[in-house]
């Protein structure tokens, strides 16, 4: 799978080294809603070209997974800051209620 590595020059890995460091730092870097999203930015670091379309639960399921993250963050990072910020899609604009979201 990582066959094309054994091709490239010092150089060309160290350049494919800082570009993954970016890509993860990236993720790693992300914060408050931003947590939530579907990253395909950063498996598109891969050399492999593929465009992978998620299996999506339905939202009981999704929100259950939701709260089982948060809940999770809880655990592992008890002192982070919190926020109340409310979610806004990108320009600003602001994300569903929990009623529009489910349907309800």
């Amino acid at each position: 799978m990582d066959d094309d590595l054994d091709q490239l020059s010092r150089e060309q890995l160290v350049d494919e080294v800082k570009k993954l460091r970016r890509g993860i730092r990236e993720h790693r870097d992300s914060t408050r809603h931003e947590l939530c999203w579907h990253h395909p930015a950063l498996w598109g670091l891969l050399p492999e070209k593929t465009d992978p379309i998620p299996v999506v639960p339905d939202w009981p399921q999704f929100l259950q997974g939701c709260l089982r993250y948060r809940e999770s963050l809880d655990e592992q990072v008890p002192d982070a800051p919190r926020t109340k910020e409310p979610h806004r899609a990108p320009g600003g604009v602001s994300g569903l209620s929990f009623g529009e979201a489910t349907g309800s």
